[in-house]
């Protein structure tokens, strides 16, 4: 693969982190759209944080947050992922990425268009294969997770998450009310049915059930009522908190056999 070869990602929260992974792990160089404040819950595994921090590392890949354009350039060449705050994906005019991946997982379509670069997948519900873009990932858990769809879209959202023993719904935190957040929990952390894990204002944030604390939103962040700001894992594992599910593994797979799939059509018809 030459290595001028660019894929530009919109959205660092877990799945396109996943993605961002894969596809710098083969040799993209990789950029990330995200907005100024990121709500990414699973922050363990996700590169928004480095719109905070600077930097975020997920499963031993860097990424560095670009301050201006001119920072992207300095950034891959040091083999990083680069993050620049762009909540519009407006940059993807001036870099001519050959790859654009949506990844926001907003469950509709905030402005990718087929066209903005050879190559376009969007991830999960929200877009048409074959009219806003040139494939689409399903994301919705079950026998089609990860598959590539060509022509019609998604699976639409039910807003409820994969059964883990037993527990659905009922892994999600969300926020009691509109206010500050503030976690006394860390991600990682054992927790035990009814423990405080923080508050919203005044408000607690209780575990619904034995687990590990899998992902939290920011500290400090203003939430509004009912907004999803953690979960909660029944296993218990520590070391699940830290590393790419086993869904975002899949689609980041898939999502690479479609942008290879799609690099061939594209050199054969070079050919012609």
């Amino acid at each position: 693969m030459q290595e001028s070869q660019m894929a530009l990602v919109r959205g660092a929260g877990d799945l396109g982190s996943s993605v961002a992974v894969c596809l710098h792990t083969v040799g993209f160089q990789v950029i990330m759209t995200e907005t100024e404040q990121p709500l990414a819950v699973r922050r363990a595994v996700s590169f928004s944080d480095a719109v905070y921090d600077g930097k975020a590392v997920v499963e031993g890949t860097r990424a560095t947050l670009a301050i201006s354009p001119s920072r992207i350039a300095e950034i891959l060449n040091n083999d990083a992922i680069a993050v620049i705050v762009d909540p519009t994906g407006d940059i993807a005019a001036e870099l001519k990425p050959l790859v654009l991946v949506d990844a926001i997982l907003a469950k509709h379509n905030l402005g990718t268009r087929r066209g903005d670069a050879p190559i376009v997948i969007a991830l999960g519900p929200g877009f048409i294969a074959g009219e806003d873009a040139d494939a689409v990932i399903e994301t919705q858990r079950g026998h089609n997770l990860s598959r590539i769809i060509w022509q019609g879209a998604a699976t639409p959202d039910t807003g409820i998450p994969g059964p883990v023993l037993g527990h659905a719904g009922d892994r999600v935190l969300r926020a009691p009310a509109a206010g500050e957040m503030r976690w006394q929990a860390r991600i990682g952390d054992i927790v035990w049915q009814n423990d405080v894990l923080g508050h919203v204002d005044d408000r607690p944030i209780l575990t619904p059930f034995d687990g590990a604390l899998r992902g939290a939103i920011r500290d400090r962040l203003r939430v509004a009522s009912g907004m999803k700001i953690g979960d909660v894992d029944p296993r218990g594992d520590r070391s699940a908190c830290f590393t790419i599910s086993d869904k975002a593994r899949a689609i980041a797979g898939s999502t690479l056999q479609a942008v290879l799939i799609l690099m061939r059509s594209l050199e054969q018809r070079g050919r012609r």
